[in-house]
């Protein structure tokens, strides 16, 4: 089947990120308030993302946490954004979303990823032998479609529930690499442009060009991430968007905390270095009003061919962050309907 629609479809990535001085189950209550205010909104899909060890993330269960944003909507669709296979296994993978779609059928989306979604202690907390799974990423994905198919009712070992379920499967990445493998399987891409831009335009050409049809998809289906911040003018979103920036010192810093409220001025926090790694981090980062963002997203989409747009957006206020998404949905649905 095409996934393709008219115009052009947006969709929220969310980490249930905790704010300073608010709380793990805080951010998870705003997180499902955001996804129930995007179904209102037209958004198309809303993923959650696996992160582990991070106090500033609250999404380490993932499927758990999809469950309660698809409890809260009833049409959008709920998805991982993505699912760390290497972390699991592809069985237990298939019963977790296999279990969703069969309460929620026809909504829930699977991302795969084969990063650590941590640091290098915690993945071998984790599981001791990830690296040899790494290599085992291309497989466990053929066996998870397998354990999702009817095509396993006669395997010795099967998914229930999950078998028949035939969820999407998603490649997530941020190199060539997975844009070879989403190539190769024939499945659609996303691709983690809102923290690492070096290879999109790369790895887009490359997985267009060497797309193979498949049973779940007959054509190309590409899906930038981008980081959103939208207000009333450029220079409120400029401001609220410090916040994310010093969540970002805090990934290549290595200090890991709350997201912190935004700031007059950035210069008195980081440095030329620290500066830099931010800026390069967040390459494709639009920012301002809504005459700001029309302008740098069409451009975006004219120069990627996107077929669908997904949007971060780390803002320490949720009402702020609620009016982003409003604002970019604005856009969205006047620009590209």
């Amino acid at each position: 089947m095409s996934l393709k629609k008219p115009g052009t479809p947006f969709s929220i990535l969310d980490l249930a990120v905790v704010t300073e001085g608010s709380s793990i189950s805080g951010a998870i209550s705003n997180s499902r308030d955001l996804a129930i205010q995007a179904e209102d909104l037209g958004y198309n899909r809303f993923w959650m993302a696996e992160h582990h060890n991070m106090e500033n993330i609250a999404s380490s269960a993932t499927s758990v946490l999809l469950g309660h944003i698809a409890e809260a909507t009833t049409k959008i669709r709920v998805g991982s954004g993505g699912v760390m296979l290497p972390n699991h296994s592809p069985l237990v993978i298939a019963e977790q979303f296999g279990t969703l779609a069969s309460i929620y059928p026809g909504r829930i989306d699977l991302g795969l990823g084969r990063a650590p979604g941590t640091d290098q202690v915690t993945a071998n907390a984790i599981r001791s032998d990830r690296m040899q799974q790494v290599q085992k990423f291309p497989e466990h994905i053929k066996q998870l479609q397998k354990y999702l198919s009817t095509e396993n009712s006669t395997a010795a070992v099967r998914a229930f529930p999950g078998e028949g379920t035939e969820i999407p499967i998603w490649i997530l990445g941020s190199s060539t690499d997975s844009a070879f493998l989403a190539a190769e399987l024939g499945l659609p891409y996303a691709f983690a442009s809102h923290f690492a831009p070096q290879q999109l335009m790369p790895a887009i050409q490359l997985y267009r060009r060497h797309f193979k049809p498949s049973k779940q998809l007959d054509s190309p289906y590409i899906m930038p991430l981008v980081n959103i911040i939208a207000s009333e003018t450029d220079e409120q979103a400029e401001y609220l968007s410090t916040s994310m920036k010093q969540m970002f010192m805090g990934v290549i810093t290595g200090e890991r905390k709350p997201m912190p409220p935004p700031v007059d001025d950035m210069d008195s926090i980081w440095n030329e270095h620290v500066k830099y790694g931010v800026n390069q981090m967040l390459t494709y980062s639009f920012i301002g009003s809504k005459e700001t963002i029309e302008k740098d997203v069409n451009h975006f989409i004219d120069q990627t061919g996107a077929d669908e747009i997904m949007i971060a957006s780390y803002i320490y206020d949720h009402n702020e962050r609620v009016k982003s998404h409003r604002l970019f949905s604005e856009v969205m649905s006047a620009t590209f309907a």
